[in-house]
């Protein structure tokens, strides 16, 4: 073999997973890889977490690009933007994929990062014009245009996607409908005392929210007109966000022959059952578990690219996540196991007057979970604790007036 010649990485998915893996690999290991990139997206990689911004008018698209074109170039990357890899052919000598375009390109190492895809919810007229996710620059344009016509939105799902499309769409100037299917928003991240808070301060605002709906047709004959939900009632709509969650996008991982459950199965180190592919991001599976937020899919870039390197003492270990809502105005925080189990107990203050709104999450003489509302000030420090597993007997009277009280005890 000529020793000359670099081992090629091939990562397919131009978004934020995959591009972090490769930021922390070449930090690592600066050439050592001839790297190929390609991207389904015509764009260069961009923070998606900053689509709502965006879609409030609070930003513009340059404002939230991680990665000039530039950038690309000067790091002796090839990108191929706007070309989806279609297939992975394992089993040549040398392994190949193939993109929409024909190109092909050999590898010597995968990595997966092709993120997931809205849940369309399976109703008639969801193929309707009108009916858009909320997943990349496409759908906020869709959305953006729309709005320029005014009229109204229906969005369906109550959780943070849902709700920061709705507060975008309501502050362009549209009348705002939300549809979720329990009877508490955020049900994932928040108790019902939080959630009824957050109704409150969000229809305030001026959103609509029907909760315990369940959407039976979209309504509409050329464009969506409409919504009937399981009750027979209908609201009237123009745009429909359908932001019911998100699957794992897994197809090329299963035409591919690779072991996929709900997602693609990975190990510690992020490695697929095929040790020259591994995955990082929303479209992988590791104990059981799949990831949306930004904080775990970090860590795995961080562990991927070190075993990329050739240095492989990292292990990825799943930890307690923090959530927190990109509404204006509105301060909210998650972190931990906000349900408890056996023999955990919570702690909680309130303070109506201010909409202040404290619950922590008790498992012995530790910190297992905190919801905070109004006032999230607070909430990284009841992390640290989280994560640390900190012993809080010395102040646990005091635990709920946070940090300054607590240490002076």
């Amino acid at each position: 073999m000529d020793r000359s010649v670099k081992p090629s990485l091939v990562v397919v998915g131009n978004g934020m997973a995959g591009m972090r893996t490769v930021e922390e690999l070449l930090a690592l290991a600066p050439g050592m890889y001839d790297i190929t990139v390609f991207g389904a997206e015509p764009r260069v990689n961009y923070n998606r977490i900053m689509l709502s911004p965006v879609l409030a008018g609070e930003k513009a698209f340059d404002e939230i690009v991680l990665h000039t074109r530039e950038w690309y170039a000067e790091n002796g990357i090839t990108l191929h933007a706007g070309d989806p890899v279609v297939a992975i052919d394992r089993r040549r000598h040398r392994c190949t994929v193939r993109a929409a375009s024909g190109r092909e390109v050999a590898y010597d190492r995968l990595l997966l990062a092709t993120g997931s895809q809205p849940f369309i919810v399976p109703v008639p007229g969801a193929q309707l014009p009108g009916v858009v996710g909320f997943r990349d620059l496409d759908d906020v344009e869709t959305m953006l245009q729309a709005a320029r016509d005014g009229g109204r939105a229906v969005v369906i799902g109550g959780g943070l996607l849902g709700l920061e499309a709705a507060n975008g769409l309501l502050r362009r100037g549209m009348e705002v409908t939300v549809v979720h299917l329990t009877g508490s928003l955020l049900n994932q991240q928040l108790d019902s005392d939080a959630s009824l808070l957050l109704k409150g301060a969000l229809e305030n605002r001026g959103l609509h929210i029907l909760l315990s709906s369940q959407t039976e047709a979209i309504l509409g004959s050329e464009k969506v007109e409409g919504v009937r939900f399981k009750d027979g009632s209908e609201c009237a709509a123009d745009l429909v966000v359908m932001a019911a969650g998100v699957r794992p996008n897994v197809a090329l991982a299963v035409d591919a022959g690779l072991h996929v459950e709900r997602a693609v199965v990975v190990d510690d180190t992020l490695q697929t059952y095929d040790p020259r592919i591994y995955a990082v991001g929303e479209c992988v599976q590791h104990r059981k578990n799949t990831f949306g937020l930004v904080a775990p899919i970090w860590d795995q870039a961080r562990v991927c690219a070190a075993h990329l390197a050739g240095l492989g003492h990292r292990r990825y270990v799943q930890q307690a996540t923090a959530t927190k809502l990109k509404v204006t105005g509105i301060d909210l925080y998650s972190a931990g196991d906000i349900v408890g189990g056996a023999g955990s107990e919570d702690l909680v203050l309130r303070d109506r007057r201010s909409g202040v709104y404290k619950r922590l999450v008790l498992a012995g003489n530790r910190v297992t979970g905190a919801v905070l509302y109004g006032d999230v000030s607070d909430g990284p420090w009841y992390f640290e604790l989280i994560q640390r597993g900190a012993d809080i007997t010395a102040f646990r009277d005091r635990l709920l007036f946070g940090p300054t009280l607590c240490e002076a005890a």
